[in-house]
């Protein structure tokens, strides 16, 4: 992955909120940090990339195997419908599997129909309600 061809679809993934510059340069620095729970995966086609996925892995006090959470999975408009974003999620899974991660966790808007016809075929939709407080 090189940041030229990750970027784009970085920016693109920021409709709803617009990151400072130097989130997005500690965000890429940690994909590259073996001490970082943070990863990256990407679709591909041909030499162009397609899409994003960043995941990233903690405990709970409810269980003792770790959690994987999807923060972020992004599929350029001119790719989707063709099985990129299945194909994002799936990998993960994979990956969340091989650490023997109990399951793997996301959140969407409520409005993001596209997303939420691949997530309610793949996932099952929780009765949770997530808060906010800012600090």
């Amino acid at each position: 992955m090189d940041r030229p061809r990750w970027e784009p679809l970085w920016q693109g993934y920021q409709t709803s909120r617009k990151v400072p510059d130097e989130v997005t340069e500690l965000t890429w620095r940690r994909f590259f940090d073996d001490l970082e729970p943070v990863h990256a995966l990407v679709a591909e086609e041909g030499d162009a990339l397609i899409g994003l996925a960043h995941y990233l892995f903690h405990r709970s006090t409810a269980q003792i195997a770790p959690i994987c959470y999807l923060q972020d999975m992004f599929v350029a408009e001119a790719a989707r419908g063709r099985g990129a974003g299945r194909a994002l999620l799936e990998a993960v899974c994979a990956r969340a599997k091989e650490a023997k991660a109990s399951r793997v966790y996301w959140n969407t808007d409520m409005n993001n129909t596209t997303a939420r016809a691949l997530y309610d075929s793949v996932a099952t939709l929780t009765r949770f309600v997530q808060y906010r407080r800012y600090l």
